[in-house]
């Protein structure tokens, strides 16, 4: 089995910051890329940031100049700065990993997601 265990949620104050990590384990023959979804109440899941292997990187707009992520490869691991938060990214953060597993079987993975307030 694969699990993905995401840390560093909490409750922070409107312009404070946060640090996100998941770290991907199990029957993984490779993670060809890792990512960051939220999903606020009464909203539809919608990604926040991506990154694959090789490095290269997408933001959701309203996410730019203030989020950054970053992996190790050989931990299996990708974080989330988060900087500049707002009320409005109040939502529970999911990681998500592509993975191929050691029979070849490709596949999306999820995490159980940490909940991230924002509010004074």
């Amino acid at each position: 089995q694969v699990q993905l265990v995401e840390s560093g949620g909490g409750l922070v104050q409107p312009g404070g910051s946060l640090r996100l990590s998941c770290v991907a384990s199990g029957s993984i023959f490779s993670i060809n890329a890792m990512g960051w979804y939220r999903q606020a109440p009464g909203k539809q899941r919608e990604l926040v940031a991506t990154i694959t292997s090789g490095g290269s990187t997408n933001y959701a707009d309203s996410v730019k100049g203030r989020f950054t992520i970053s992996r190790d490869n050989a931990k299996n691991t990708v974080y989330l700065q988060m900087n500049s938060l707002k009320p409005e990214d109040t939502a529970v953060y999911y990681c998500n990993a592509v993975v191929t597993r050691p029979t070849g079987f490709r596949a999306d993975y999820w995490g159980q997601g940490t909940q991230v307030t924002v509010s004074s």
